[in-house]
């Protein structure tokens, strides 16, 4: 014998349970109550349209400004529209005729501040029109006036309230006209609820498509600006951590130079003293430290398959290698050397040789067949970079970027208290301009 157990919920206070069609009818009333009757007639300005459009945002300034006020134009025309259209197609006189189009006119303008509220004014607005020609023989329940109206105003406040508020409207418009065909449509030789129903259906699919377009494009563009900005931040990093490696590489040298000249320097001098010795030991081993813990803060951000480059890293010196291979890319480029040519600190070399690599290789991406100079200028107390291309040749297609590189090169220069300027110039090409500064202290003591 099997025993079955059935559960019911029962209510706060002991009462009935409710079934599951009870709570979708509250449901029902309450999302009805929620979009037609609450604050039905609060205001809620139309905003101006956006200019950033691709036709727009060609105007001029004082066709944009007026531009903005478009949509409130179209909605001001559908209203002298519908006044014409109730002025022609009215019954009950010349100035019934006149008081019904004022109607069709001031409802159709309220969707502007009170798009829900103008709802209901024109379903008011259709029952009195109606009345104008309750016993004669004409189209029942819109007159063409009405017709006009309430369609226009239940597009608009269709693009202007969520679909749930359209279909809301619909309903109860489908409920008023099947009411009044039902009731009083026995008298009239043409009914048109259903043609009105049909026409204002296709209407509000046409809203609705617009609406899950527009949706669909804002969360397109929401997602390309964080996918965007996280690349940004990926590249940053990235661009970090391969200044961090270099930067040890270099670091490690000059400490390794350090730590071996200062265990061999006792052995230079006779006899020396205790002190000295014993102030190279600490040099020594001070090094030593520094190299250690060099490597280990430098394990946290090398890659697990990251293997050091067995080449010495390049210099200055090497820019005649790199421009061949760019020339041999396609990129005629020329470079020219002023000043008094002088071994620079390695992270400087490094810096100054990495920032003119990504400058060509953005003319060889976004200017393609255009030519280029590089120029480097050995100053007192610096160094100066400047490499410039001219405009794109349109024989071949730009590569597209996102301006990473020149994220990269400023990393650098901000590593080095340099500074530096990127901008595009008159012909439209494009210069790069870099100062790095070096102190003569620092320049004597690596070229020791």
């Amino acid at each position: 014998m099997t025993e079955t157990t059935q559960t019911q919920t029962t209510l706060p206070g002991g009462g009935r349970p409710r079934s599951p069609e009870f709570q979708l009818a509250v449901d029902v009333s309450r999302g009805l109550r929620q979009d037609l009757f609450h604050d039905a007639f609060a205001l809620h300005p139309l905003p101006r349209m956006r200019v950033d459009g691709p036709i727009t945002r060609r105007l001029p300034p004082r066709l944009q400004e007026r531009a903005t006020r478009l949509p409130h134009a179209l909605v001001v025309l559908a209203g002298v529209l519908a006044l014409l259209i109730s002025l022609a197609g009215n019954g009950g006189g010349d100035l019934a005729q006149f008081l019904t189009g004022l109607l069709a006119l001031g409802t159709i303008s309220l969707t502007l501040l009170r798009p829900v509220g103008a709802f209901w004014v024109s379903s008011v607005v259709t029952f009195v029109m109606a009345l104008f020609d309750a016993g004669g023989g004409g189209d029942w329940p819109w007159r063409p006036g009405a017709f006009a109206t309430h369609l226009i105003v239940l597009t608009v406040a269709a693009m202007r309230t969520r679909p749930r508020t359209a279909a809301w409207m619909w309903a109860l418009t489908a409920a008023y006209g099947l009411f009044a065909e039902v009731l009083f449509g026995s008298g009239h030789y043409y009914t048109n609820t259903m043609p009105f129903l049909f026409v204002s259906a296709l209407a509000l699919l046409v809203v609705t498509v617009w609406h899950v377009r527009r949706e669909a494009a804002q969360k397109v563009t929401a997602q390309q600006t964080v996918t965007a900005h996280e690349r940004s931040k990926r590249t940053l990093l990235e661009e970090r951590t391969t200044i961090a490696r270099e930067l040890h590489d270099v670091v490690a040298h000059h400490m390794s130079v350090v730590a071996i000249q200062a265990e061999a320097a006792p052995y230079r001098v006779e006899n020396p003293p205790p002190e000295l010795e014993y102030a190279f030991k600490v040099i020594r081993e001070n090094a030593v430290i520094a190299l250690s813990e060099l490597r280990r803060v430098l394990g946290v951000v090398r890659a697990e398959d990251y293997e050091a480059p067995d080449a010495p890293q390049p210099k200055l010196a090497d820019l005649d290698r790199l421009l061949e291979n760019v020339r041999d890319a396609g990129l005629q480029v020329d470079k020219t050397v002023t000043g008094a040519v002088r071994e620079l600190p390695q992270g400087v070399e490094l810096s100054a040789y990495r920032i003119v690599q990504e400058a060509l290789s953005n003319s060889l991406r976004h200017a393609p067949g255009a030519g280029a100079k590089v120029e480097v200028g050995y100053v007192l107390g610096g160094l100066g970079l400047r490499i410039v291309n001219g405009p794109a040749t349109g024989l071949v297609k730009p590569s597209p970027g996102a301006g990473h590189g020149i994220t990269g090169m400023r990393e650098r220069v901000s590593m080095l208290d340099g500074e530096m300027t990127a901008e595009a110039t008159d012909d439209g090409g494009y210069e790069v301009e870099v100062f790095l500064p070096v102190t003569a202290a620092a320049s004597t003591e690596d070229t020791a």
